[in-house]
């Protein structure tokens, strides 16, 4: 990557293609989820060595309780896969691991992976790795909301002091910045319901690379992508 290229100090990413990717190759679908684990490994690796401080994943979605239930399940596998294998690994890397979403519906061994990964990773200073799983922007907004109006009727928020910035703090990512880009692989151009409130000045990418074979090279050209934006951004003078 260019010496000169601004790194984003967050980035998230809506990881989509792995079913394509599959089928594009004769094989089952949760191989395509197998592979996009490993693209996993090697962006949170990259992201860690160019120096972006926070990396939001879009692991596993509110909207993914409708796939079918050998699909759930092999997701569920690969996240207690990614967790098992790979946490000794992120806390040696300094990565400090952030788990965004609902805990209602999940099984409680992945909930204890979650929690272990929160845990020990917990006083790292490195790169957050958020990992948005059981997420749903809107779900996130409504809870935020009922979080905000509890705050207001015990009497600790002001109501004129309630504005789009101090709501931020009632979200699941409170004390993260929002992000500065956004990136969705496999083509589709819409963002899914993913860090709704988050992302509203974030620069949208997308790319028609399916996630098993996004790489550094794609995530440069995101970077680039951005960079281009913010000048042409610039008021004229």
């Amino acid at each position: 990557m260019p010496d000169s290229l601004p790194v984003p100090a967050h980035i998230a990413i809506i990881m989509d293609g792995n079913g394509r990717w599959a089928q594009n190759r004769g094989l089952p679908r949760v191989e395509g989820h197998r592979q996009g684990v490993e693209a996993v490994k090697g962006i949170v690796r990259d992201c860690a060595n160019m120096g972006v401080k926070y990396l939001t994943l879009y692991g596993f979605s509110t909207e993914n309780w409708k796939r079918p239930k050998s699909e759930i399940s092999g997701l569920m596998q690969l996240f207690r896969r990614y967790i098992r294998q790979n946490l000794k690994d992120l806390n040696e890397r300094n990565v400090r691991i952030r788990v965004i979403g609902e805990r209602e519906g999940l099984e409680e061994d992945i909930l204890g992976w979650a929690d272990k990964s929160v845990e020990e990773t917990k006083n790292n200073t490195g790169m957050q790795l958020i990992l948005a799983f059981n997420y749903g922007g809107q779900q996130e907004i409504t809870r935020a909301a009922n979080k905000a109006l509890k705050a207001l009727g015990a009497g600790d928020l002001n109501p004129a002091d309630l504005t789009p910035t101090s709501f931020d703090q009632f979200l699941d990512t409170g004390d993260i910045p929002r992000p500065e880009l956004l990136i969705r692989t496999s083509g589709e151009k819409r963002i899914s319901n993913f860090l709704l409130w988050q992302a509203v000045d974030a620069h949208l990418y997308f790319t028609e690379t399916l996630w098993p074979d996004f790489d550094k090279k794609g995530l440069v050209a995101a970077i680039e992508d951005l960079a281009a934006a913010q000048n042409l951004c610039h008021p004229v003078t």
